[in-house]
């Protein structure tokens, strides 16, 4: 019975693992999607995409989890769609 108990936690301390790291991914993708809504916002606003992330966070309140995430933002040019990666600490 003590085998059993322990398989049966087990399994739960999994299932829990995996729970939170399917939405910890879904976090991700949420926030890249904002800072591509926010980048069109932007261009369709300004005729311009932002020159960084700081922009669209004073402009256009975009809110980064500074401490969860960290954010690569590339522009090439303020005409073209800037490269957004956003990466888990």
């Amino acid at each position: 019975m003590p085998v059993a108990a322990l398989a049966l936690l087990l399994c739960f301390t999994i299932a829990i693992g995996n729970m939170e790291d399917g939405r910890n991914a879904e976090s991700l993708r949420q926030l890249e999607e904002a800072i591509h809504r926010s980048c069109i916002a932007c261009y369709a606003t300004e005729g311009i995409y932002p020159p960084d992330i700081a922009y669209l966070q004073d402009r256009y309140g975009l809110q980064v989890d500074e401490e969860h995430y960290i954010v690569h933002y590339e522009i090439f040019a303020p005409n073209m769609m800037p490269d957004v990666t956003v990466l888990e600490k």
